[in-house]
């Protein structure tokens, strides 16, 4: 069965900093794409990050460019977003997926091309 479990969220102040944490298990974590979502009160799911699973090579939202950075570990299995110069519009709640790795030669940023989903975990930043 496969679990995704995020951690690392909570309440900062605009210009602050968060990392949150994607613990996978279940299925082969370095074949996979792994991307981090989000969504905010009364919007759509939106895409922030994805990273493949063979070279690491990662892929943003514009939104989020040169703010927040995405890595992983396939030896723990591990999944990061590091965000930086949080901004208000930045809170949402954040999910962590799972998608096949054909992902990253297509729609990477599309919620559907992911098979396997996390609870979710909120990040609010206060102004």
């Amino acid at each position: 069965q496969v679990q995704l479990v995020e951690s690392g969220g909570g309440l900062v102040q605009a210009g602050g900093s968060l990392r949150l944490s994607c613990a996978a298990s279940g299925l082969t974590f370095s074949s996979r794409v792994m991307g981090w979502f989000r969504r905010a009160p009364g919007n759509e799911r939106e895409f922030v990050a994805a990273i493949s699973g063979s070279d690491g090579s990662p892929y943003y939202a514009d939104s989020v460019k040169g703010r927040f950075t995405i890595s992983r570990d396939n030896v723990e299995n591990t999944v990061y977003l590091q965000m930086n110069s949080l901004k208000p519009e930045d809170t949402a709640v954040y999910y962590c997926a799972a998608g096949p790795s054909s992902v990253m030669f297509t729609h990477k940023d599309a919620s559907r091309n992911y098979d396997h989903w996390g609870q979710g975990t909120q990040v609010t930043v206060s102004s």
